[in-house]
């Protein structure tokens, strides 16, 4: 199957479009890895409002995900073009008063119980 945002750039920059989706890919990016709770508690948005955005990041290809258990953890395409991974590293280094607030709830989460338990 065609990977949209691999093959067109305009494609690539449509997922990105939105501030839920930006956000998530950023973090991603940032912590090589994370779950659904992990995003959940950053963005304080609920978990099926967090997986429709996943789930539209793997249809344009740029993550991929992996079950452990119940939980489901998500990294960026191995196979996303180094232009994208680019942009992606652009955006992040120079978006700190962008990702601050949601960097902070996040970190927040990972030390406390609240983080996704083992199933």
């Amino acid at each position: 199957m065609p990977i949209a945002a691999i093959e067109d750039p305009v494609a690539f920059y449509k997922c990105l479009a939105d501030d839920t989706r930006l956000k998530c890919l950023l973090l991603i990016l940032m912590y090589s890895e994370l779950c659904v709770c992990d995003l959940t508690s950053a963005l304080e948005l609920s978990q099926p409002k967090v997986s429709r955005h996943l789930a539209e990041l793997r249809k344009c290809g740029l993550l991929q995900d992996e079950r452990r258990g119940k939980w489901v953890y998500y990294q960026l395409n191995p196979v996303l073009p180094n232009w994208c991974k680019d942009v992606l590293r652009n955006t992040a280094k120079h978006s700190t008063d962008y990702l601050e607030q949601v960097i902070a709830r996040m970190e927040k989460a990972q030390t406390s119980q609240t983080r996704c338990q083992p199933a």
